[in-house]
């Protein structure tokens, strides 16, 4: 049959698609919150063998399973817990040689007979691998055959033939979140052990990102002392380009900066800057960072004090380095 006498789909009208979503939507809310009820002993045990597991949490899924499967090993695996996806097609090829004796597995198949899972089982046993099966028929071969079994049991499917997995992946995925997280909690998982896990995202970045990684050090610090006259310390602001320099005492300790706002100031008060000294215009009592801070935290310490850079420090308080902005910016921070 040509394009041109191909039978089309009744076009439905715009209020069918805001109907058809929000239905989804509330079929899918009444999934997740029957999950509540089986989070018990069962759950218990599941995420306890997963804790105490010396290797790896290996997930096998079939299909839509598959795909849920694969999310949450990612998930188990950047929140402390290490975790894999195994294919249970090239299991049977070959890949089941990627599983150990020391290994848990955690299988999805909502019907809780996919063959491929299934014929993977005596392998299994055979291994002498933990399983933990998580389907929505308790009473299927997987299920029976796990050490501990996860209910993801739907009323219905959000899709209206009631066939296409929906309502039931998303709850299977809601249940691998949950074991995720408290494996989390039961780890002491903190915010650096997830930035390892993440170190090319923005995230590692604030959290592993230190001040000393990206300021301005040695020649590069825009610095002169207090008796330095204006002319020169203005020469050395524009020469580093940070808008503002650091001014030490005759301990080469930070007495103050002078900034481009500050230069805005001394010409609004017409003052004669040709007779000053730098000292004299100072800035007191600078806002200065730390070379071990985090660039995250830095970025805070400008944000409140509406400044856009700082001075860095060391113990004896002399400067070492300076930091602005675009530096933050450039470094992904921002």
């Amino acid at each position: 049959m040509s394009n041109d006498t191909a039978i089309r789909p009744r076009q439905p009208q715009t209020e069918c698609f805001a109907q058809s979503a929000l239905r989804t939507i509330n079929l899918e809310q009444a999934a997740i919150a029957d999950l509540a009820e089986r989070i018990d002993g069962a759950f218990e045990q599941a995420c306890q063998l997963m804790l105490d597991c010396p290797a790896r949490v290996v997930l096998l899924g079939m299909g839509k399973s598959g795909h849920i499967a694969n999310k949450i090993a990612a998930t188990l695996a950047s929140t402390g817990t290490p975790a894999f996806f195994v294919h249970p097609g090239e299991a049977s090829h070959g890949d089941m040689g990627m599983i150990t004796s020391k290994d848990v597995v955690l299988a999805l198949s909502y019907s809780g007979t996919t063959a491929e899972i299934v014929t993977l089982l005596p392998m299994l046993k055979r291994l002498g691998v933990p399983l933990i099966a998580m389907t929505g028929a308790p009473q299927s071969t997987l299920a029976k055959a796990a050490d501990h079994h996860l209910n993801v049991q739907v009323h219905t499917e959000a899709c209206p033939l009631n066939l296409a997995p929906t309502s039931s992946t998303t709850a299977t995925l809601v249940m691998g979140d949950a074991i995720a997280i408290a494996l989390l909690e039961a780890r002491g998982f903190s915010a650096n052990d997830f930035a390892f896990s993440h170190p090319g995202g923005a995230l590692g970045r604030k959290l592993l990102l230190k001040v000393c990684d990206i300021m301005h050090a040695g020649t590069a610090l825009p610095q002169v002392s207090i008796d330095t006259c204006f002319a020169d310390g203005l020469m050395e602001m524009t020469q580093k380009g940070m808008g503002m320099t650091a001014v030490v005492d005759q301990q080469g300790q930070l007495a103050c900066i002078y900034t481009d706002g500050d230069l805005r100031r001394s010409l609004d008060q017409k003052q004669n800057l040709r007779q000053c000294l730098i000292g004299d215009l100072m800035t007191t009592n600078p806002v200065r960072a730390q070379a071990d801070m985090l660039a995250a935290q830095a970025l805070q310490l400008m944000e409140q004090h509406k400044i856009n850079a700082l001075i860095v420090c060391n113990d004896r308080h002399q400067p070492i380095g300076a930091i602005n902005m675009h530096d933050l910016l450039r470094a992904g921070v921002i």
